[in-house]
């Protein structure tokens, strides 16, 4: 029990050489007066937004495959839209549905369109197979 009481006691003695050390190696107390001298200069302000951006109301239908896979997030590239905007995508199918953000991509409107891989699986769609979808504006 004494040398247990003898070693803690070095120990804490031990803990303030090593505390000054660091308080040269890092600044010491003028540190902290430094630190609240720092001011942040810039604030972000997100990008205002259009809540749609669609030049139609109501529902058009696009085939989609699979888009690149490596593309992060919920989206459809379609020629359907000239801005990117969130849209709602239904099934009519099986009736599922899901809120994705809706790209531009290049040809006509009748052309063909690509959904993510994270899209189709909200949607339960196969990987393999071109699918019917319903595209709304709002």
């Amino acid at each position: 029990m004494r040398y247990t009481l003898i070693a803690m006691c070095v120990l804490v003695a031990g803990c303030d050489s090593v505390r000054s050390a660091n308080d040269r190696v890092f600044g010491g107390d003028d540190a902290p007066a430094e630190a609240e001298e720092i001011v942040a200069e810039e604030v972000f302000e997100p990008e205002p937004v259009a809540a749609t951006a669609a030049s139609w109301v109501g529902a058009k239908t696009t085939i989609a495959s699979l888009g690149d896979p490596s593309t992060l997030g919920r989206w459809l590239e379609t020629p359907l839209v000239d801005t990117e905007f969130t849209g709602r995508v239904v099934v009519p199918r099986t009736g599922a549905q899901a809120y994705i953000t809706l790209v531009p991509a290049p040809g006509p409107e009748s052309g063909g369109s690509r959904l993510s891989l994270d899209a189709m699986r909200a949607l339960l769609l196969p990987f393999d197979e071109l699918v019917e979808l319903e595209v709304y504006s709002n």
